[in-house]
This record gives C-alpha cells, structure tokens and sequence, in this order.
C-alpha cells in the first residue's frame, strides 16, 4: 500500500461516503472534512458515516478547517464542491475553485507530505461537447442561443450550413464549459495541471457523468434528475421534463464511481490526467423518467411543459477509453442503480416534495424559462 491515511473532503457526500467504504475495505485510515450544507443534510451527520474515520465539521475554502483537514495524510481526494442552478455565481469559484488553490499553497507553505490529490471534476467541463454535421463533419459545440431555446428549437446546429447536427462522444480534450458549476471545474483541472506539475504533486482529475444510487441526497430539489424526479413521484406527481425530454444524458453508478476513485488513487498511470468517468451510453430524459416511474411501480406519465433551463446541455454522452485501459468499466446497470435508489429512500421515511417550490423560484430568477412558440 502506497499511502497511510487519506482526506476525504466532502466525505459525508454522496460520491464520498462510497469512495470511503472502499478505502477502509483496503485497510487505508481516512479523514472527513465537510461542512454539512444543510440542503443535502438537513438532519446533519448522516449515520452511514463509520465510527472509525475521524471527522472535522469545516468549510474547505476556510484556511484553519482546511489544515486541519490535510495534517496527517498523505493523499486527497478534493470531492467537496457546490452544485446548484441558482445564480449564485461567486459561491461556486468560492467553494470549488479557491479551495482547490486553497490546497495547493497550504501543502507548500506548511511542507505537508501529500503524495497524490484526485479532484472531483465534472462532465460540466466539456459543455455540449463535440458535434457532427453530415455535410461539414465535426465541430466543437458553442452554447446555445437564448432567442433559439425560446423558439422551442433545441438541437445544435452546424455553424457552417445551420442543419442539425447529432453529437458524438466526448473526449477529454474538449473543455467549453456553458455554466458556472463548469467554470469552476475546469479551472480546478489547469490548477492541478499547472501547480501539481509545478510542484510535483501528482493529481487525477475525474469528470463525473450523472452519477446515480444510494445516499444521492433527496433534499435539494433545485439540481439532480434523479431526487427532483422521485420527490415528485412519491408525492404522485408527474416528472417534469425540460425541452423536449428528447436530449441525451450519461448515467453511472455511485458504486462505479467508487472503484474508479479507489483505482485512480493506486494506479500510477492515472497520474496528471482527466478522465471521464460515466457509463459510454446515452438515455434519453424521457427515457430515464420512464425507467425511474417503473422502478416505483407509478402509472403516472412524464411532463412536458415546454419550458426550458438555462445553461443546460444538450445531448452529452462521454467516451470511457482512457479510463478503461486502466482497467476500469461500469458494470452496475442504470436499472440496477435506480432499484438501489428506490430501496434507499425507502429506507428514509415519507419523502417531502420541494421541487415546486424550487422550480417557482428558479422560474422568478430566470433559470428556468418558458418557450415563446405561438
């Protein structure tokens, strides 16, 4: 075993708390730094955390929890980040980006020994990824227009002949962020790349796909498919669909994720790179809701409302190749995730909706708007 204890930020996390079990199944000692925000634990420290890692209630970006956090370790997984689509802009750069830098100049200015840091990216980099025109071929895609979204027109076109175009798989090359949350992660993975390089640290971006399982937080009902989705069918309401439920997303199991974590961490060459981390297979929102009402055994049908979220991507489904040459590929079905989910919020008790609430205020804030089609 090459490392003795590792830190864990945002450990009590949904992608955390899985990458924690792992850890202490290899015999390795961990160290949790979170802050329980309360709209993912509003009942505070979750029980699934063990007794046997050391836990520090603390904010990432504060300098004292911070080193606190990172004192006798010598690895870290930085998985401690804000994401939300309410227009809040400085508290992801706050929380994502500073402590990431934040990490950075305390390692160097207190000579800690940190041997390896594996930050938690996310798909959110690559934006809407790359396209293909059957006329002009492939294009790196640009956010879509608002005056677009209104018309109710919501695939990408070809900026050469204005046709629509299908996308393609994205690769770890392409980095055209369209929101905030997106921003933020890809300046984490220039910071990793410029100042681990520059300081011989070695890091491990990881790009996230939509992650699914037990522990996602039912609470949050402002971002999330999966939580927004199933607040609403247990409260027998129909899943709200943006756009046209037609665009294409890339899910994962939370256990996937977790052994992807666990061998980045052990494999020397995942050293200095960025991998996506998803399943390589596209489902359709429609799809996913469909999948999801019958796992809870609903006869309920999708919502279409015809309105739309602003800074959400199209249709992004990413290639799993370089992480699979390490030897790493999915192998928990996306059916097999939302059974898991199911169980576990059965497990919880009656489950409050708050995704009408959430969506009336991101509505008045301007995230989510209504098509102009006459």
């Amino acid at each position: 075993m090459k490392y003795h204890k590792v830190l864990v930020t945002g450990g009590a996390g949904f992608i955390g708390s899985h990458t924690i079990d792992l850890l202490l199944k290899k015999g390795y000692s961990v160290k949790i730094l979170d802050n329980l925000q309360e709209r993912v634990h509003p009942k505070g420290k979750p029980d699934y955390i063990p007794n046997e890692v050391e836990f520090i209630k603390g904010d990432v970006a504060n300098p004292k929890d911070l080193l606190k956090g990172l004192k006798g370790v010598d690895a870290v997984y930085h998985l401690a980040a804000y994401q939300d689509y309410l227009p809040d802009f400085s508290h992801f750069i706050h929380t994502n980006t500073e402590s990431s830098a934040l990490m950075f100049e305390l390692i160097l200015q207190h000579k800690l020994p940190i041997k390896k840091i594996i930050f938690a990216s996310s798909q959110a980099v690559a934006g809407d990824g790359k396209w293909k025109c059957s006329v002009h071929g492939k294009f790196w895609a640009v956010q879509r227009p608002l005056v677009q979204l209104e018309r109710g027109e919501w695939d990408l076109k070809c900026p050469n002949c204005g046709k629509p175009a299908k996308n393609v798989l994205m690769t770890e090359d392409i980095a055209r962020p369209t929101t905030t949350y997106g921003v933020s992660k890809y300046v984490i993975e220039l910071l990793a790349d410029v100042l681990g390089k520059k300081h011989g640290i070695p890091t491990v971006c990881m790009r996230y796909t939509y992650v699914q399982g037990p522990r996602n937080s039912i609470y949050n009902a402002y971002s999330g498919i999966a939580r927004v989705f199933a607040q609403r069918i247990l409260n027998n309401k129909r899943p709200v669909l943006f756009e046209d439920g037609l665009g294409l997303k890339d899910y994962v199991s939370v256990y996937d994720v977790a052994a992807a974590n666990l061998l980045v961490l052990e494999d020397n060459r995942a050293n200095n790179r960025v991998f996506f981390v998803g399943s390589g297979r596209g489902y359709t929102n429609l799809s996913f809701a469909k999948i999801i009402l019958r796992m809870f055994d609903s006869s309920l049908e999708p919502e279409i409302p015809g309105i739309f979220r602003l800074g959400d991507t199209r249709s992004t489904v990413s290639s799993i190749k370089a992480i699979s040459k390490l030897g790493w590929k999915p192998k928990v079905s996306l059916e097999k995730s939302m059974q898991q989910y199911k169980e576990y919020l059965e497990s919880l008790g009656p489950i409050e909706d708050r995704s009408d609430e959430a969506f009336k205020k991101m509505m008045a804030l301007g995230v989510i708007r209504k098509t102009k089609k006459t």
